[in-house]
Protein backbone atom coordinates (compact mmCIF):
# COMPACT_ATOMS: atom_id res chain seq x y z
CA UNK A 1 0.00 0.00 0.00
CA UNK A 2 1.12 3.57 -0.85
CA UNK A 3 0.67 5.13 2.75
CA UNK A 4 1.58 8.27 1.71
CA UNK A 5 -1.07 8.22 -0.30
CA UNK A 6 -3.63 7.18 1.85
CA UNK A 7 -2.63 10.04 4.20
CA UNK A 8 -3.04 12.04 1.56
CA UNK A 9 -6.76 11.05 0.53
CA UNK A 10 -7.48 10.53 3.84
CA UNK A 11 -7.07 14.80 4.41
CA UNK A 12 -8.65 15.23 1.06
CA UNK A 13 -11.72 13.16 2.46
CA UNK A 14 -12.04 14.09 6.41
CA UNK A 15 -12.87 18.12 6.31
CA UNK A 16 -11.94 19.20 9.71
CA UNK A 17 -13.04 21.76 12.10
CA UNK A 18 -9.49 23.24 11.81
CA UNK A 19 -8.26 25.05 8.71
CA UNK A 20 -5.51 22.42 8.25
CA UNK A 21 -5.15 19.17 9.64
CA UNK A 22 -1.77 18.80 11.72
CA UNK A 23 0.80 16.67 10.39
CA UNK A 24 3.33 14.65 12.49
CA UNK A 25 6.93 15.95 12.92
CA UNK A 26 9.96 13.12 12.82
CA UNK A 27 9.96 14.21 16.84
CA UNK A 28 6.62 13.47 17.27
CA UNK A 29 6.99 10.27 15.64
CA UNK A 30 9.60 9.24 17.84
CA UNK A 31 7.40 9.49 20.83
CA UNK A 32 4.77 8.11 19.49
CA UNK A 33 6.92 4.96 18.43
CA UNK A 34 8.73 4.71 21.70
CA UNK A 35 5.28 5.25 24.12
CA UNK A 36 3.30 2.59 21.66
CA UNK A 37 6.36 0.40 21.72
CA UNK A 38 6.61 0.65 25.58
CA UNK A 39 2.85 -0.50 25.95
CA UNK A 40 2.07 -3.04 23.39
CA UNK A 41 5.75 -3.91 22.04
CA UNK A 42 4.80 -2.98 18.07
CA UNK A 43 7.22 -1.91 16.87
CA UNK A 44 6.41 1.28 13.87
CA UNK A 45 9.37 1.38 11.43
CA UNK A 46 10.39 4.56 9.94
CA UNK A 47 8.87 3.76 6.73
CA UNK A 48 4.90 3.51 8.50
CA UNK A 49 5.38 7.03 9.71
CA UNK A 50 2.49 7.70 7.59
CA UNK A 51 0.21 4.86 8.40
CA UNK A 52 0.85 5.84 11.48
CA UNK A 53 0.18 9.15 10.91
CA UNK A 54 -3.29 8.78 9.07
CA UNK A 55 -4.51 6.43 12.00
CA UNK A 56 -3.89 8.91 14.83
CA UNK A 57 -5.20 11.59 12.60
CA UNK A 58 -9.05 9.73 12.79
CA UNK A 59 -9.15 10.39 16.68
CA UNK A 60 -7.60 13.83 16.53
CA UNK A 61 -10.34 14.57 13.91
CA UNK A 62 -13.15 12.77 15.78
CA UNK A 63 -11.80 14.19 18.60
CA UNK A 64 -11.87 17.63 17.41
CA UNK A 65 -8.30 18.29 18.55
CA UNK A 66 -5.43 20.69 17.14
CA UNK A 67 -2.45 18.47 17.02
CA UNK A 68 -0.62 14.94 17.68
CA UNK A 69 0.37 16.74 20.78
CA UNK A 70 -2.59 17.45 22.27
CA UNK A 71 -3.76 13.97 21.48
CA UNK A 72 -0.84 12.45 22.92
CA UNK A 73 -1.02 14.47 26.32
CA UNK A 74 -4.53 12.84 26.43
CA UNK A 75 -3.26 9.39 25.94
CA UNK A 76 -0.33 9.76 27.85
CA UNK A 77 -1.84 11.33 30.89
CA UNK A 78 -5.40 8.88 30.19
CA UNK A 79 -4.70 5.48 31.67
CA UNK A 80 -7.06 6.57 34.26
CA UNK A 81 -9.12 6.99 30.91
CA UNK A 82 -9.44 3.36 29.59
CA UNK A 83 -12.35 4.31 26.98
CA UNK A 84 -10.04 6.66 24.80
CA UNK A 85 -7.16 4.18 25.67
CA UNK A 86 -9.57 1.29 24.14
CA UNK A 87 -9.97 3.45 20.72
CA UNK A 88 -6.21 4.10 20.58
CA UNK A 89 -5.32 0.78 21.17
CA UNK A 90 -8.17 -0.18 18.33
CA UNK A 91 -6.65 2.49 15.73
CA UNK A 92 -3.31 1.57 15.90
CA UNK A 93 -3.82 -2.50 15.87
CA UNK A 94 -3.89 -4.43 12.29
CA UNK A 95 -6.47 -7.14 12.28
CA UNK A 96 -6.97 -9.23 9.43
CA UNK A 97 -8.02 -12.94 9.40
CA UNK A 98 -11.14 -15.67 8.77
CA UNK A 99 -12.39 -19.05 9.24
CA UNK A 100 -9.80 -21.87 8.75
CA UNK A 101 -7.12 -19.64 7.85
CA UNK A 102 -4.33 -22.19 8.67
CA UNK A 103 -5.76 -25.96 8.48
CA UNK A 104 -2.61 -27.77 8.54
CA UNK A 105 -2.56 -26.42 12.29
CA UNK A 106 -6.25 -27.51 12.83
CA UNK A 107 -5.44 -30.81 11.25
CA UNK A 108 -2.91 -31.37 13.23
CA UNK A 109 -4.69 -30.28 16.72
CA UNK A 110 -7.41 -32.80 16.17
CA UNK A 111 -5.43 -35.82 14.51
CA UNK A 112 -2.56 -36.01 16.80
CA UNK A 113 -2.27 -33.40 19.42
CA UNK A 114 -5.47 -33.63 21.48
CA UNK A 115 -5.35 -37.24 20.87
CA UNK A 116 -2.28 -37.25 22.79
CA UNK A 117 -3.11 -34.75 25.53
CA UNK A 118 -5.92 -36.47 26.39
CA UNK A 119 -3.53 -39.98 26.30
CA UNK A 120 -1.04 -38.12 28.83
CA UNK A 121 -3.92 -36.53 30.87
CA UNK A 122 -5.50 -40.07 31.49
CA UNK A 123 -2.96 -40.94 34.47
CA UNK A 124 -3.77 -37.58 35.72
CA UNK A 125 -7.50 -37.58 35.82
CA UNK A 126 -7.69 -34.77 34.09
CA UNK A 127 -10.44 -34.05 31.77
CA UNK A 128 -10.21 -30.12 30.65
CA UNK A 129 -7.85 -29.37 27.41
CA UNK A 130 -7.42 -25.43 27.69
CA UNK A 131 -6.96 -23.27 24.04
CA UNK A 132 -6.41 -20.10 23.67
CA UNK A 133 -5.87 -17.98 20.68
CA UNK A 134 -4.12 -15.20 21.41
CA UNK A 135 -4.77 -11.78 19.41
CA UNK A 136 -7.40 -13.86 18.13
CA UNK A 137 -9.47 -10.61 16.51
CA UNK A 138 -12.60 -10.92 16.05
CA UNK A 139 -12.98 -14.76 16.64
CA UNK A 140 -12.58 -16.88 13.29
CA UNK A 141 -9.68 -18.83 14.99
CA UNK A 142 -11.60 -19.60 17.95
CA UNK A 143 -14.49 -20.30 16.25
CA UNK A 144 -12.48 -22.39 13.88
CA UNK A 145 -11.23 -24.55 16.78
CA UNK A 146 -14.52 -24.97 18.08
CA UNK A 147 -16.17 -26.38 15.46
CA UNK A 148 -13.26 -28.70 14.88
CA UNK A 149 -13.45 -29.74 18.18
CA UNK A 150 -17.23 -30.49 17.65
CA UNK A 151 -16.50 -32.65 14.49
CA UNK A 152 -13.84 -34.80 14.95
CA UNK A 153 -13.11 -34.28 19.25
CA UNK A 154 -16.62 -34.73 20.66
CA UNK A 155 -17.91 -37.76 19.46
CA UNK A 156 -15.05 -39.84 20.48
CA UNK A 157 -14.03 -38.13 23.37
CA UNK A 158 -17.30 -37.19 25.21
CA UNK A 159 -16.26 -37.31 28.30
CA UNK A 160 -13.92 -33.93 27.51
CA UNK A 161 -14.40 -30.52 28.52
CA UNK A 162 -12.84 -27.82 26.52
CA UNK A 163 -12.44 -23.93 27.14
CA UNK A 164 -11.70 -21.78 24.45
CA UNK A 165 -10.13 -18.56 25.36
CA UNK A 166 -9.92 -15.66 22.34
CA UNK A 167 -7.70 -12.45 23.44
CA UNK A 168 -6.76 -9.44 22.10
CA UNK A 169 -6.01 -5.79 22.65
CA UNK A 170 -8.91 -4.13 20.33
CA UNK A 171 -11.85 -4.14 22.10
CA UNK A 172 -13.80 -3.50 19.00
CA UNK A 173 -13.19 -6.71 17.10
CA UNK A 174 -13.81 -8.53 20.31
CA UNK A 175 -17.17 -6.77 20.27
CA UNK A 176 -17.59 -8.48 17.09
CA UNK A 177 -16.32 -12.25 18.15
CA UNK A 178 -19.07 -12.16 20.83
CA UNK A 179 -21.90 -11.76 18.42
CA UNK A 180 -20.56 -14.04 16.27
CA UNK A 181 -21.95 -12.28 12.61
CA UNK A 182 -19.97 -12.30 9.91
CA UNK A 183 -19.46 -11.31 6.20
CA UNK A 184 -18.39 -13.16 2.59
CA UNK A 185 -14.66 -12.86 3.29
CA UNK A 186 -14.59 -14.02 6.59
CA UNK A 187 -16.57 -17.18 6.00
CA UNK A 188 -15.03 -18.17 2.09
CA UNK A 189 -12.56 -20.60 3.28
CA UNK A 190 -15.11 -22.69 5.22
CA UNK A 191 -16.08 -26.12 4.00
CA UNK A 192 -19.62 -26.04 2.49
CA UNK A 193 -20.98 -28.48 5.03
CA UNK A 194 -19.87 -26.41 8.19
CA UNK A 195 -21.25 -23.48 6.68
CA UNK A 196 -24.65 -25.32 6.29
CA UNK A 197 -24.47 -26.78 9.51
CA UNK A 198 -23.17 -23.99 11.75
CA UNK A 199 -23.91 -20.71 10.13
CA UNK A 200 -27.78 -19.02 9.53
CA UNK A 201 -27.61 -16.12 6.60
CA UNK A 202 -29.28 -13.46 7.50
CA UNK A 203 -29.18 -10.02 5.12
CA UNK A 204 -25.82 -11.27 3.86
CA UNK A 205 -24.38 -12.23 6.55
CA UNK A 206 -23.53 -15.36 8.09
CA UNK A 207 -24.65 -15.82 11.75
CA UNK A 208 -22.91 -18.48 13.83
CA UNK A 209 -24.87 -21.01 15.65
CA UNK A 210 -25.29 -20.36 19.88
CA UNK A 211 -23.92 -23.96 20.11
CA UNK A 212 -20.29 -22.87 18.25
CA UNK A 213 -20.59 -19.96 19.94
CA UNK A 214 -21.09 -20.87 23.69
CA UNK A 215 -17.88 -22.59 23.41
CA UNK A 216 -16.07 -19.54 23.05
CA UNK A 217 -14.98 -17.21 25.57
CA UNK A 218 -13.58 -13.56 24.46
CA UNK A 219 -11.66 -11.13 26.66
CA UNK A 220 -9.15 -7.75 26.29
CA UNK A 221 -5.61 -8.53 26.97
CA UNK A 222 -2.46 -7.27 25.94
CA UNK A 223 0.22 -9.90 25.23
CA UNK A 224 3.26 -7.34 26.32
CA UNK A 225 1.79 -6.79 29.70
CA UNK A 226 3.17 -8.91 31.89
CA UNK A 227 0.50 -8.31 34.75
CA UNK A 228 -2.40 -9.23 32.77
CA UNK A 229 -0.55 -12.31 30.70
CA UNK A 230 0.48 -13.56 34.68
CA UNK A 231 -3.25 -14.67 34.46
CA UNK A 232 -3.23 -16.52 31.57
CA UNK A 233 -2.14 -19.95 32.47
CA UNK A 234 -2.54 -24.12 32.03
CA UNK A 235 -2.95 -23.77 28.85
CA UNK A 236 -2.67 -27.05 26.36
CA UNK A 237 -2.84 -25.39 23.16
CA UNK A 238 -1.77 -21.82 22.04
CA UNK A 239 -2.64 -20.52 18.63
CA UNK A 240 -0.50 -17.31 18.43
CA UNK A 241 -0.27 -16.61 14.44
CA UNK A 242 0.95 -13.35 12.38
CA UNK A 243 1.73 -11.58 15.74
CA UNK A 244 5.59 -11.75 15.69
CA UNK A 245 5.79 -9.66 12.67
CA UNK A 246 4.60 -6.81 14.40
CA UNK A 247 7.68 -7.23 17.20
CA UNK A 248 11.20 -6.25 17.22
CA UNK A 249 13.09 -8.86 18.61
CA UNK A 250 13.42 -7.79 22.37
CA UNK A 251 9.40 -8.06 22.37
CA UNK A 252 9.04 -11.00 20.36
CA UNK A 253 11.65 -12.82 22.87
CA UNK A 254 9.75 -11.41 26.01
CA UNK A 255 6.07 -12.63 24.44
CA UNK A 256 7.35 -15.83 23.49
CA UNK A 257 8.65 -16.50 26.65
CA UNK A 258 5.49 -15.29 28.23
CA UNK A 259 3.18 -17.75 26.38
CA UNK A 260 5.89 -20.60 27.22
CA UNK A 261 5.01 -20.31 30.88
CA UNK A 262 1.30 -20.01 29.84
CA UNK A 263 1.64 -23.86 28.40
CA UNK A 264 1.31 -26.74 30.31
CA UNK A 265 3.90 -29.46 30.50
CA UNK A 266 3.55 -31.46 26.91
CA UNK A 267 1.55 -28.25 25.55
CA UNK A 268 1.92 -26.96 21.95
CA UNK A 269 2.15 -23.37 20.18
CA UNK A 270 1.33 -22.56 16.63
CA UNK A 271 2.34 -19.32 14.99
CA UNK A 272 1.85 -17.85 11.81
CA UNK A 273 3.58 -19.46 8.46
CA UNK A 274 5.94 -16.54 7.71
CA UNK A 275 6.58 -16.76 11.77
CA UNK A 276 9.60 -18.80 13.23
CA UNK A 277 11.16 -19.10 16.71
CA UNK A 278 14.95 -19.36 15.79
CA UNK A 279 17.14 -17.17 17.11
CA UNK A 280 13.90 -16.03 19.55
CA UNK A 281 13.85 -18.84 21.87
CA UNK A 282 15.73 -22.67 22.25
CA UNK A 283 12.67 -23.64 25.50
CA UNK A 284 10.70 -25.41 22.65
CA UNK A 285 10.74 -29.04 20.52
CA UNK A 286 9.82 -27.99 17.24
CA UNK A 287 7.11 -30.92 16.32
CA UNK A 288 7.08 -31.68 12.22
CA UNK A 289 2.94 -31.98 10.81
CA UNK A 290 2.02 -33.32 7.62
CA UNK A 291 1.57 -29.72 6.76
CA UNK A 292 2.80 -27.40 9.70
CA UNK A 293 4.98 -27.28 12.13
CA UNK A 294 4.52 -27.15 16.35
CA UNK A 295 6.55 -25.79 19.69
CA UNK A 296 5.81 -28.17 22.35
CA UNK A 297 6.90 -27.52 25.35
CA UNK A 298 8.66 -30.57 27.12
Amino acid sequence: MDYNYSLNQFKTSNPNPYSKLPEMSQSQFEQWRKFIYEKTGIYFQDNKKYLLESRLLKRIVHLKLSSFEEYFKLVTNGFTNKTELRYFYDTITINETFFFRNTGQLDAMVQKIIPEIIHNNQKSGKFKIRIWSAACSSGEEAYSVAIMLKEFIKPKYPEINFEIVGTDINQTVLDTAVRGIYGEYAVRNIPIQYLKKYFKQVDGLYELNLDIKSMATFKNANLFDPNEMMLMTNFDIIFCANVLIYFDLNSKIKVINQLYKSLNRGGYLFIGFSETLHGISKAFSIVSFPKTVGYKKE
